[in-house]
């Protein structure tokens, strides 16, 4: 009872949320909370880190660009095309990385996605460091006009929330239930019979596809798809919203996206701009020390500790 309120209210007030703050802030929080949250289910529920998954979110983004800039298609068909290409890229990726483990799955990871930062580098429908500009937004199945923000906000409230969904179905699922068997001890999961490496694989193809979903949606947002979204820096950050939110938790990968994204708004604006980089290593290094659980997780103990 007191989680379905709890989602209410916070339904609520993303509803009025755009007449509030700046309607593309909370976008860019959004779709970075998705994408933290498809890594998450990686990282906080399957025990793998992956050090290369902007990967998925620059494809997601690349590919939904180029269908909205040279097919004509509308939003919603742009956007899936993206999501199934980074859903394709993380079937192949998570192949030839799964059986791997520890460190060496995570190298791993980032070495294949450098190769796929230089593909996009080098690949000329991309427009190499330029990136593409101009994306358009298009008609919503061909009636709903997202160049208003406000309509382009609901939009990526729908695609977050069904993400979002997917992910916390996904965990309290008997599916769920083997990867954090997996998680806790693989080769225990691995004596009861299960295949540990295909649970892993499948999972890494969620995320992978979530999170192209995310980026797909960042494209359209902001029409545009770069580099920077492909760059391992981006890997490093999603890391950060993580574990600052809470790895393993449900709402810590969104509320670590909100504060990053807060924080980097908030900073850039001011003479602190060219020190963000460092001002957000500082808080992870404390994150890391002080409250390993993160801003949830924490609360979460709390909560327990004093009211259970």
């Amino acid at each position: 009872m007191k989680i379905s309120k709890l989602y209410i209210g916070l339904f609520g007030v993303a509803l009025v949320a755009p007449f509030v703050m700046y309607p593309v802030l909370l976008m860019k929080i959004l779709c970075f909370a998705l994408f933290a949250c498809a890594f998450n289910l990686l990282l906080g529920f399957v025990g793998l880190l992956s050090f290369g998954h902007a990967v998925f979110l620059g494809t997601g983004g690349y590919v939904t660009g180029y269908l909205m800039m040279n097919t004509g298609l509308t939003p919603e068909l742009g956007i899936l095309g993206g999501t199934a290409a980074a859903a394709l890229l993380g079937a192949i990726y998570g192949k030839l990385s799964v059986k791997r483990e520890g460190i060496y799955f995570a190298m791993v990871t980032l070495a294949l996605a450098q190769l796929m930062f230089f593909v996009f580098l080098q690949a000329p429908f991309t427009g190499g460091e330029d990136g593409m500009q101009g994306i358009p937004r298009g008609y919503l199945f061909g009636l709903i006009d997202l160049s208003d923000n406000l309509n382009m906000y609901y939009f990526v409230l729908a695609v977050f929330l069904f993400g979002f969904w997917l992910i916390n179905r996904t965990v309290h699922s008997p599916f769920g239930q083997v990867l954090k068997a997996i998680r806790e001890n693989e080769p225990r999961a691995t004596s009861l019979g299960y295949n540990v490496n295909d649970y892993k694989w499948v999972a890494f193809i969620i995320s992978a596809a979530l999170s192209g979903l995310a980026g797909s949606t960042k494209t359209l947002v902001f029409q545009l798809a770069s580099l920077t979204d492909v760059h391992w820096h981006m890997s490093g950050e999603v890391v950060l919203m993580t574990l600052l939110g809470g790895m393993g938790t449900i709402f810590g990968p969104l509320v670590g996206a909100a504060a990053v994204v807060g924080l980097q708004n908030f900073l850039s604006g001011g003479e602190l701009g060219n020190y963000v980089h460092i001002i957000m290593g500082l808080i992870f290094i404390v994150c890391v020390l002080a409250f390993r659980g993160g801003i949830v997780g924490e609360i979460q103990k709390i909560v327990k500790r004093n009211f259970s």
